[in-house]
């Protein structure tokens, strides 16, 4: 079957602001697969797509808003769950594919969860892998609950913030992340990135620190990461688990490392024990 080396690429116009970067790999005739990428912010993963065949699937890939390429660059407006749920079936209608395999990690799990739920009928299955349901406990993890793992890097993230402001650095950090003044924001950016990487990976790994350290990108992650999380993702409490029985007739494979830093794994376990006929590895 023929298949692509270098991405096609597409522009999808979302709205009157947003502008998306698509792009596809594989075979044109290969089984649709949309990866949704995580963060929020974080941009396409290469290293998600080289984790399908290229011979087998149709890959389409896109930056989400204010993510990677999309346009414009790290905005908040208009960026909340349902209008990235609107934004999938935009890309999908624009492609000509009827349904499609829906594949995430992090915050790509949740994303896909929640777009399946809304549009069960426009998936063929899903492929999960670092569950993240973005409830409090899955927030406060990522702010507070690493420190027992990474107590000299939580400690270096947090002094980062004015002691007065430490008993809330999520609402800390979103302030100067939103001040409009460019040089708070672009010092919150690269001190939330930077805790970010190094928390990624049991052992240091600078080359994988210096790889995120963008601070275009890291602006793009940290701004729309902690929007995402002031609002609890804009989903209701629960909502992921209890609107479960919508695709529960669809397969899916959840894939979860037990030791993941980031997204720990009492909430693939949830999401298992909810979706008891999905695999689970």
């Amino acid at each position: 079957m023929p298949q692509s080396q270098q991405p096609l690429t597409y522009l999808v116009q979302a709205d009157e602001m947003h502008v998306l970067h698509v792009e596809e790999f594989g075979s044109k005739d290969g089984v649709p697969v949309v990866i949704l990428h995580g963060g929020p912010g974080a941009g396409i993963s290469p290293q998600q797509i080289k984790t399908f065949d290229a011979s087998a699937f149709r890959i389409i890939t896109f930056d989400q808003r204010g993510a990677g390429k999309s346009t414009p660059h790290a905005e908040l407006t208009g960026n909340t769950t349902d209008a990235l749920i609107e934004d999938i079936e935009g890309v999908r209608t624009a492609l000509g594919i009827e349904r499609w395999v829906v594949a995430g990690g992090s915050w790509g799990s949740c994303l896909a969860l929640a777009y399946g739920q809304a549009y069960p009928q426009r998936c063929l299955g899903f492929r999960l892998h670092g569950i993240f349901l973005a409830g409090p406990d899955d927030i406060d993890w990522w702010f507070n609950g690493v420190r027992s793992i990474f107590p000299e890097e939580w400690e270096e993230f947090a002094d980062f913030i004015p002691e007065n402001e430490r008993g809330d650095l999520l609402s800390a950090y979103h302030r100067r992340l939103t001040s409009g003044n460019p040089q708070v924001e672009a010092a919150a950016a690269l001190s939330l990135r930077g805790f970010s990487a190094k928390t990624q990976t049991f052992l240091p790994d600078p080359a994988h620190v210096a790889a995120l350290m963008d601070p275009k990108a890291a602006l793009a992650v940290a701004r729309i990461f902690t929007h995402y999380c002031v609002n609890g993702a804009f989903l209701k409490p629960g909502q992921l688990l209890v609107d479960i029985d919508r695709i529960r007739h669809l397969p899916c494979q959840i894939v979860h490392g037990r030791y993941d830093t980031v997204t720990p794994m009492l909430s693939a376990w949830r999401l298992h024990r909810a979706w008891p006929e999905a695999g689970f590895t």
